[in-house]
């Protein structure tokens, strides 16, 4: 967090440097001493273990087993633990087994995330604006303090950049103000993927393991993985009502690890196959530390 801290310290030195500059055009002797904090200060929740701050893509052109499968960019909890997605090979078909890494940090980095957050203006009302691109995603920022939970929702963050006008021109379609807003988001996301972790990365093992299920359809016989006998729950589940063939389940305990090693050595084109001879799709989804069930990713 060496670059949070810096940026910290040069504020101070800025509001600093302004208030003694104020002092010598009014003819006072000395700049006058601050009244208040430097910047906002988070106040986090005292229950261990819990979520702090949350950055997820919501929305975009993508499935719907894809879009309840979606793993948070990142998320980061009261004890140190921030846990995203790790890289992926370029294959295809790719893995059925999400590459999920966690890291710890210390404890003051956690409080500086959460201050960088209210600073860049999760806990804010500025306006975003909507740039002129259709069915990109959005980018929810999520902050829980002791206060409440803060939520900010930008739509195509990182593709309103550049974005051509109807002139050819790059235009975002955005006021300078809708940008300025917009950027602190951008660095506050910059920023804390950014952040180094104690030890490094190692594979996140949850204790729960959601499944997301539909009706399996040959596409491309070529390209399937050979099928496999389901270890997990019975299926299809619960209906997600989106739409009304997608389905999840949960498992736990013995039941989650048989889903993870069998998910571990199939691909994302591998047919699932129950007792009785139905064959399904399924993309595998490691429940957070603040998950429970399928609820948590469906509702």
């Amino acid at each position: 967090m060496t670059g949070l801290r810096s940026a910290r310290t040069a504020a101070a030195l800025a509001l600093l440097l302004a208030l003694a500059a104020c002092a010598q055009r009014s003819g006072a002797g000395a700049a006058p001493e601050p009244t208040g904090s430097m910047a906002p200060i988070a106040a986090l929740p005292t229950e261990a273990g819990v979520l702090v701050l949350q950055v997820a893509a919501t929305g975009g052109f993508v499935t719907p087993p894809m879009l309840a499968a979606r793993l948070p960019l990142i998320s980061v909890y009261t004890d140190g633990r921030v846990i995203t997605e790790g890289p992926v090979p370029a294959i295809y078909p790719g893995p059925a087994w999400p590459n999920v890494q966690v890291r710890q940090v210390h404890p003051a980095d956690v409080q500086e995330m959460a201050d960088r957050a209210l600073a860049a203006g999760v806990g804010g009302t500025a306006d975003l604006g909507t740039p002129p691109i259709a069915d990109a995603t959005s980018t929810r920022f999520t902050l829980v303090t002791a206060e409440g939970r803060h939520v900010r929702e930008v739509y195509a963050l990182r593709e309103a950049a550049g974005f051509p006008g109807p002139g050819g021109e790059w235009d975002s379609g955005l006021t300078a103000d809708q940008e300025a807003a917009r950027a602190a988001l951008s660095d506050l996301l910059d920023a804390l993927t950014a952040v180094p972790g104690i030890g490094g990365d190692v594979p996140y093992q949850p204790a729960a393991v959601a499944a997301i299920v539909s009706p399996w359809i040959d596409l491309d016989e070529e390209l399937s993985s050979p099928q496999l006998p389901w270890p997990g729950p019975a299926l299809p589940g619960e209906p997600t009502g989106r739409p009304p063939d997608v389905s999840c389940v949960t498992a736990t305990g013995a039941q989650a690890q048989s889903l993870r090693d069998a998910a571990r050595s199939a691909s994302s084109l591998t047919p699932w196959v129950t007792a009785d001879g139905a064959r399904w799709s399924v993309t595998f989804r490691p429940l957070l530390p603040h998950e429970s069930d399928c609820a948590d990713l469906t509702g």
